[in-house]
């Protein structure tokens, strides 16, 4: 397993176009890739290529958030999805 944390930048937090391009990069990866809020001390990881669960967690800006994934390619995918967070995802 390998994992990085960031922060999210975008002024509207993870709402669904920023949701749905991350959950679309995170799709694009084999291993099995996740998402937590670190903000919230109890909170579990969430599965990352899934829209439902990523709106659901209600990410706000500023949020410390730890990537990880787990498989083939799991180290690209962490760096990926961490470079996609920290430009803004489109936004910034």
């Amino acid at each position: 397993m390998f994992a990085k944390t960031t922060t999210l930048k975008n002024a509207s937090g993870l709402h669904a176009r920023p949701a749905s391009e991350f959950v679309a990069q995170a799709k694009l990866f084999e291993s099995r890739v996740c998402l937590r809020n670190l903000d919230k001390p109890d909170a579990a990881p969430i599965n990352a290529k899934s829209i439902v669960r990523v709106l659901a967690e209600g990410i706000p800006t500023g949020t410390k958030m730890e990537i990880s994934a787990e498989g083939a390619d799991e180290r690209e995918a962490v760096e990926k999805l961490i470079a996609l967070v920290e430009s803004g995802i489109g936004e910034g």
